[in-house]
């Protein structure tokens, strides 16, 4: 007689269960490569340590990205895997408490990339020295990125002689024209990105808001699909930029984020249809 212990197969619904939740753990190991990445920058950028006034402008992608983990679970619970009449009044407030949480240090990190903007628009300026090569060993470093940085020795400080050279405030940190340019054009797509996120949780809570009110109507739908389509399209493009310019781990940060969010939108208007079923 056969064995009954054969395994079953999973049906398309585990299947979809198990895909979405590798996303939320790879979104998480991306919150620790930020990190890993800001960590070492800030080494560079901040020589003398990292004052606490400093922490949101040296961390903000890392603060930013662990708020959005925890928000993302927060709307996974309230669009699917919890109704508002299956937890009790202290565990609603808890949600909602997290979720105040959440919004502050994602809004504290946005003043973060406003700041970084600032640092790097006002910051950079031009440096004269005669022989650019003199400044390398020691702690000076060639600024390539946002947050990549590498020691200005005697093979990479080739690049600059014969252009302008520019020094980050009083950080020994160099750059020509065109990385500056460059710094500052990603400071500002960060900035760009990091609004349009926020548009998009404000459109999201206020669907979830009046879902649970009963108060969805059609036409509110609407407008919400408009508004986020815009939002998602400004999001898709900070992407194209980011691999336009060769930087996997912000397109492959991003496009983790949007297929995030897709579930978040899959779920609720799966919530919607059933409770208009009702």
């Amino acid at each position: 007689m056969a064995s009954a212990a054969v395994g079953r197969i999973p049906d398309s619904k585990s299947l979809f269960a198990i895909f979405k939740y590798s996303i939320y753990a790879l979104l998480c190991l991306n919150g620790f490569l930020f990190f890993e990445e800001e960590f070492f920058a800030s080494a560079v950028t901040y020589g003398g340590g990292v004052s606490p006034s400093q922490v949101v402008e040296a961390f903000a992608a890392t603060i930013d990205t662990t708020a959005w983990i925890v928000l993302l679970l927060i709307f996974e619970l309230q669009t699917s895997v919890l109704r508002d009449e299956e937890i009790d009044g202290v565990s609603k407030w808890t949600l909602h408490g997290v979720s105040g949480l959440c919004y502050v240090f994602i809004l504290y990190s946005f003043w973060g990339y406003i700041a970084k903007l600032y640092t790097l628009s006002s910051g950079f300026a031009p440096f004269p020295v005669t022989d650019v090569c003199s400044l390398a060993g020691g702690n000076a470093s060639l600024a390539l990125s946002l947050d990549d940085y590498v020691p200005l020795g005697a093979a990479n400080c080739q690049t600059l002689v014969g252009g302008q050279l520019y020094r980050l405030g009083h950080f020994p940190v160099y750059a020509d024209v065109a990385s500056v340019s460059g710094l500052i054009r990603l400071a500002w797509v960060d900035v760009i990105n990091a609004a349009a996120w926020l548009g998009v949780v404000v459109v999201l809570e206020a669907d979830v808001w009046r879902q649970k009110r009963d108060a969805l109507s059609e036409q509110f739908l609407r407008i919400s699909k408009i508004g986020k389509a815009i939002l998602y399209g400004t999001l898709l493009a900070a992407g194209v930029y980011w691999g336009f310019l060769g930087s996997f781990v912000d397109v492959w940060d991003a496009v983790l984020w949007l297929v995030a969010f897709v579930f978040i939108e899959v779920n609720f208007f799966e919530w919607h249809a059933e409770e208009a079923e009702l």
